[in-house]
């Protein structure tokens, strides 16, 4: 009898504990611990891993190579952009589809309106989780290389046109 009142106290205690303590609100990106604070974790995040470039100035066609955690249309690369060092969008190509055997993979965008010297930032933006912190850097005249981009930078732009209208598969 006492083992079948200490299972029963053990989950009514448990009950108590998820449903009655008061909450601690947290973002996407945290967990809520057992005394209420918050652990900030790390989701698999896509990243631009290199571009090449062809054309001329004020209508080149980048290159992009993405690398990305895709499952299917529940999470995937749906775009990469360039946009300029103040947050500005220049071009944005649109992924359709999720590209779950194919990676890394490369989609090229033509048209980008930019002078050879002009430094801007190639960054990817995941359909269920926004953008990652790691991006290109650089110009054409002077090259790219990978840097550290605050997440939330120019986040506004998540809600620009052009954006994906949905996902193939």
């Amino acid at each position: 009898m006492a083992i079948k009142f200490d299972l029963v106290a053990s989950i009514f205690t448990l009950f108590a504990i998820l449903c009655c303590s008061p909450k601690t609100e947290a973002t996407s990106n945290q967990i809520i611990q057992e005394d209420n604070s918050t652990t900030t974790v790390s989701f698999a995040q896509a990243q631009v891993i290199d571009v090449a470039i062809s054309g001329e100035e004020n209508n080149y066609t980048f290159n992009v190579t993405v690398s990305s955690p895709d499952k299917g249309c529940n999470q995937y690369a749906n775009w990469w952009e360039v946009i300029d060092l103040d947050g500005n969008l220049i071009y944005r190509r649109i992924l359709a589809h999720s590209h779950v055997d194919e990676q890394p993979f490369a989609r090229s965008g033509s048209g980008i309106a930019i002078s050879s010297d002009t430094e801007v930032y190639i960054r990817v933006h995941m359909n269920n989780s926004s953008y990652g912190s790691r991006v290109l850097k650089g110009s054409v005249a002077n090259g790219f290389s990978t840097a550290d981009l605050a997440a939330d930078f120019a986040k506004e732009l998540e809600n620009e046109a052009p954006l994906p209208n949905g996902c193939a598969f």
